[in-house]
Parts: structure tokens; C-alpha cells; sequence
């Protein structure tokens, strides 16, 4: 069975990446940490990105025709690196979200698309 320990050793496997985190949507709680910053707390870091996918759904809901918007992922590029945002349905965990930081120069930001799609597809069939 593919867990979320296995999620997280995929997900820092992908080339260029520096922190990753599987965070509990809803609450916003960190439920796996791999790497992160050393002055970074993860919690913290968990709420913050899970409010931030909660406020990007409810602006695109609100300029959307019909009222509601599905996001496959979400892309920030800072001067530091890419952000990935991945939210998804879990059958053993609920609705989770997988984030990402890229190296800004040592990453290929399709290719790491591709493989968080492919692992996040793993943790969903789990």
C-alpha cells in the first residue's frame, strides 16, 4: 500500500526539490513533513499554504460563470523557487494537500507537474 511516507520519499525524489509537506486540507495541520527550511516552522507553514488554497478557491469561485472551479494544481514562482500546490482526495485520509518547493534553477517545472500528478494518483488509489 503507497502511504504518505511513500508520498513524501516520491515527492522529494522529483529533481530540484527542496521541502515538501502533505497537509490535512481542512484543518490545515501538517500530516507529513519532509524536508524544510531550518527557520521554517511546518505547522505554521501547513496553515498558511492550506489557507492560501482557500483563499485562491473562493477568488476563483467568485470570478468563475458558474460559481464553482476544480484545481488540478497551483503554481507560484517566487525569486526564492516554484511553489506546487496539489490538492486531492484521499480514500484512508480525506481531502489532503501536497505542497512542493522547487529549486529555481536545479528544476524542470513540468516535468516535477508531471511526477507530483503521478504520485498524488498513487496516494489516491491507495
Amino acid at each position: 500500500m503507497f502511504d504518505i511516507e511513500d508520498c513524501l520519499t516520491d515527492i522529494l525524489a522529483i529533481p530540484g526539490a527542496l521541502d515538501a509537506l502533505v497537509i490535512e486540507e481542512t484543518g490545515g495541520a501538517a500530516l507529513a513533513v519532509g524536508r524544510t527550511a531550518p527557520h521554517l516552522d511546518p505547522q505554521e507553514s501547513a496553515a498558511a499554504l492550506s489557507r492560501a488554497l482557500r483563499a485562491t478557491l473562493d477568488g476563483l469561485a467568485f470570478a468563475s460563470p458558474d460559481g464553482t472551479v476544480r484545481v488540478d494544481d497551483i503554481i507560484i514562482t517566487s525569486d526564492k523557487g516554484h511553489h506546487l500546490l496539489r490538492p486531492l482526495e484521499t480514500p484512508l485520509t480525506g481531502p489532503v494537500l501536497l505542497y512542493l518547493r522547487l529549486d529555481l534553477e536545479r528544476s524542470n517545472l513540468a516535468l516535477a507537474r508531471h511526477r507530483l500528478r503521478t504520485v498524488s494518483g498513487r496516494l489516491t488509489s491507495a
